[in-house]
């Protein structure tokens, strides 16, 4: 096989993989994040977003209930979210928690959202993909996670 059969095969294997990266570090921090009226924001129409106050199915996920105080709640939520791999808090509350996860290979980043609703007893949540249609369910399985290890 000629070199240049290397150097085609080798462009068209790492274009794609430059265009996702190009594309992770050009999606910025959305500003619609945070708690406003009770709510957290509407997920898109792509199925890339899950959240507890979501109304159609393809969105919707169960809030955590919780027993005991707000606080106790809050200290339990970031023991479940530590674990996390690639995942740091962007902002903290004593009510809201908002956690950036980057996946490992071509750096996504997925803004999950925890709001400790006291007067309810549940944690609504969150969880999407910044960038793209599709995340393979990613979103989904974090938050079950969470729940599981909040379940505990």
């Amino acid at each position: 096989m000629s070199s240049k059969w290397y150097w085609l095969i080798a462009i068209v294997v790492l274009a794609p993989i430059v265009l996702f990266y190009v594309l992770s570090f050009s999606a910025g921090r959305p500003t619609n994040l945070g708690v406003k009226d009770g709510k957290l924001a509407a997920c898109p129409a792509s199925p890339n977003c899950v959240s507890t106050q979501a109304d159609d199915e393809g969105h919707k996920i169960d809030a955590i209930a919780f027993d005991g105080s707000a606080a106790d709640a809050m200290a339990k939520l970031k023991l479940a979210i530590a674990p996390l791999p690639r995942s740091h808090v962007v902002t903290e509350t004593a009510d809201y928690l908002h956690v950036e996860c980057t996946s490992l290979i071509f750096r996504f980043v997925d803004d999950v959202e925890f709001w400790i609703d006291a007067s309810n007893r549940v944690i609504h949540f969150r969880s999407a993909s910044r960038v793209g249609h599709g995340d393979l369910g990613v979103n989904r399985a974090r938050m079950e996670a969470i729940r599981a290890a909040m379940a505990k």
